[in-house]
């Protein structure tokens, strides 16, 4: 008898493209892996109606999800539309009470609005925003990662992380949080698996622990 291939589909960050995850490897007898693209959002759009647009690229049934920061919340918004096997967030939050505290006071004052998007490419200003200070060191080991420069879609994920409304965490989501993750900080998580050492962009440099990991987190 064949064995039941797992679809796993993967989300990357703001900003960044699926080459985040070109060092996962799973057992090619048990899962397929599909990468994800961010698309540029219509005018309005809501994240809601984004997450709807996007599972029209699930092209199988009972998958699983994967996002890595902002797509740790684009998935979760998607997973309210689809049937899933498992959810996985990763380097993300799962409700608007685990963003940080520099998040909400941009939402109180619409600071955010402020933000100099429009100078996306320049890729400094890029990758600190995505991935955190942690980049300035390997800048050029990056550069690859970051390709969604488009200001509009930019803009509008800014808005979405920021006034994201979730309240409550989505039941038997599984969140792997790094404990040095600078752009949202361990402390302001709860009920995630810690990852000790890890950063924002543990996805990428601590590609191994997935390696390892996620086969059983699925499975289990």
């Amino acid at each position: 008898m064949n064995q039941e291939i797992i679809h796993v589909y993967l989300m990357p960050g703001m900003a960044a493209n699926p080459s985040i995850f070109d060092n996962l490897l799973l057992p090619n007898n048990q899962f397929q892996l599909h990468k994800l693209h961010w698309e540029i959002p219509v005018k309005q759009e809501s994240i809601s109606d984004y997450a709807l647009r996007m599972t029209k690229k699930i092209k199988h049934d009972n998958v699983v999800l994967l996002g890595v920061s902002f797509g740790g919340i684009l998935v979760q918004e998607m997973s309210k539309h689809i049937k899933l096997r498992k959810l996985i967030v990763v380097s993300s939050v799962k409700t608007k009470d685990e963003l940080p505290k520099r998040f909400k006071i941009l939402k109180a004052t619409k600071a955010y609005k402020l933000l100099p998007t429009q100078l996306a490419s320049n890729l400094d200003l890029l990758a600190k925003f995505a991935f955190g200070d942690l980049i300035k060191k390997r800048i050029e080991l990056y550069k690859k990662y970051l390709s969604v420069n488009d200001k509009y879609y930019l803009d509008w994920s800014i808005e979405q992380i920021i006034n994201w409304e979730q309240k409550e965490a989505i039941p038997e989501s599984i969140h792997i949080h790094g404990e040095k993750d600078i752009v949202f900080p361990h402390h302001c998580v709860n009920g995630c698996i810690t990852i000790k050492g890890g950063t924002h962009i543990m996805i990428i440099d601590r590609y191994k622990w997935f390696n390892e990991n996620l086969p059983k987190l699925i499975l289990e």
